[in-house]
């Protein structure tokens, strides 16, 4: 008898589990740990549409999935060198003309062509350096070169990102080359940098390091500074720093992938994630840079936008077109020694 009034029981709230289904979707895939963690739940509470947020931690991964044919995502952030390919390969959805109200926004330096290649397809989001973070209480001397990573006194306690482009970047610049170099002298010298390198690592990762290094496990770190700021908020001995040889500043954005299914949610969100009290919001809890002018201003402690000396050692990483399969080789044998 219980068995059967449970279930009909169960008949009976189908209808409303049904309604409750036909609420409005958004589906977003992003960074981890890359909003505050009200900006979802306000989005909720003011516009009905429920929010389902997947994570990743790398672009490979993120283009992995999405080359694979990934169903069902509104929102994707790529850094904005990938554009180029996911707009080629028709995996994003040009942003109608007006359909934003809160764009301009979006300060100048992050519309140019080396920021955002695609302002019609791609919203500029946070923006940030690639650097070393190192722990003050265990590192005597602060570390101000990518120099730092040969040196075996630090064997074992240091690590680097899991990320091809950052790597072998910072090789290329440790011995003054573009991050966006193609030559093959060049990056066969990176790829030599980076073995060396390697001996001395514990691990190849990047946003999961930051537990480390807050725990003392690691020592030195290649790190993005919104990362080391997290890092520092939860211990003071933590510091970070661009290296003197310059490193890679880059910006990530928001798209639309060609396939969402809920293109109206998704300009909705868009133009939420544009508002500068919600970009402050984001940006104080994410500690990275907000491309957002007047979210800035909002801000108590805000990351300065670099300024002209700065960029002169800064380069946001451009796409390689068919050269970034050497890339991609070289990280492959790099990581298998």
């Amino acid at each position: 008898m219980r068995a059967t009034a449970a279930a009909g029981a169960a008949v009976g709230l189908l209808p409303w589990m049904a309604a409750c289904d036909r609420r409005p979707r958004l589906n977003v895939y992003m960074w981890s740990d890359y909003m505050a963690p009200e900006t979802v739940p306000d989005f909720e509470r003011e516009t009905g549409i429920r929010v389902t947020v997947d994570t990743y931690e790398s672009n490979a991964e993120m283009l992995a999935r999405l080359f694979a044919g990934a169903q069902g995502y509104d929102i994707i952030l790529p850094t904005s060198y990938l554009l180029p390919s996911l707009v080629e390969a028709g995996l994003l959805l040009q942003i109608p003309d007006g359909a934003l109200a809160n764009l301009g926004n979006i300060a100048p330096m992050f519309q140019v062509p080396s920021a955002n290649p695609h302002p019609d397809f791609a919203v500029p989001y946070e923006w940030g350096t690639s650097g070393i973070a190192w722990r003050r209480d265990k590192v005597a001397i602060p570390p101000d070169s990518w120099g730092v990573f040969f040196d075996t006194a630090y064997a074992g306690s240091m690590t680097m990102m899991d990320d091809a482009r950052e790597v072998l970047g910072a090789m290329l610049r440790y011995r003054g080359h573009s991050v966006n170099s193609t030559d093959p002298a060049e990056l066969g010298q990176a790829k030599a940098d980076a073995l060396a390198a390697r001996a001395n690592l514990l691990a190849y990762i990047s946003a999961p390091v930051r537990g480390q290094i807050v725990a003392g496990d690691v020592w030195v770190a290649q790190m993005w500074n919104g990362d080391a700021a997290q890092a520092a908020a939860e211990s003071p001995e933590i510091a970070y720093t661009v290296p003197r040889e310059g490193s890679s500043i880059w910006m990530d954005t928001m798209a639309i992938p060609s396939n969402a299914p809920n293109v109206v949610e998704a300009l909705r969100f868009l133009d939420y994630m544009l508002r500068p009290e919600v970009a402050a919001r984001n940006a104080a809890v994410t500690g990275y840079g907000t491309a957002n002018a007047p979210g800035t201003l909002l801000l108590s402690d805000p990351v300065p936008y670099p300024s002209a000396e700065e960029l002169t050692r800064l380069e946001f990483y451009r796409d390689l077109g068919e050269e970034t399969q050497r890339y991609y080789q070289i990280w492959t044998e790099v990581k298998a020694g």
